[in-house]
């Protein structure tokens, strides 16, 4: 009996190395969605707006946990990545600071995303 669709998930990072465990938790549940084939959204936000800029996340560190750059790049091979354009803002960070594949958008198209019907949404 074939599967149904995956619904798309949509999952929001709010924190950075100063909160390690909870901020991998989120790039880890991203990566294994992204490699079991759902369309998967990952939105950087408050200090994860970092990871957004090349080399940010090859500086993470945390034991017994995947490279945070290894799940970043599992999500940005089939899915979007996004930084909070305020968070961005906040921080200067602009699009030409960016990894290539990443982009800043809102929180308009962060409702719209996490409104559609059959989307899950999880915030770390």
């Amino acid at each position: 009996m074939p599967q149904p669709p995956l619904r798309k998930l949509v999952v929001k990072v709010t924190c950075g190395a100063e909160d390690a465990e909870r901020c991998n938790q989120g790039f880890t549940v991203a990566s294994m969605a992204a490699l079991a084939g759902a369309e998967v959204s990952l939105w950087l936000t408050g200090e994860a707006a970092w990871f957004g800029v090349p080399g940010r996340a090859e500086e993470f560190s945390l034991p017994h946990a995947a490279p945070l750059a290894d799940l970043l790049e599992a999500v940005a091979a089939t899915g979007t990545v996004t930084v909070c354009t305020q968070c961005a803002e906040r921080r200067q960070i602009t699009t030409d600071d960016l990894r290539q594949g990443v982009r800043i958008a809102g929180a308009a198209v962060f409702a719209e995303e996490i409104l559609r019907e059959g989307v899950q949404a999880i915030v770390y």
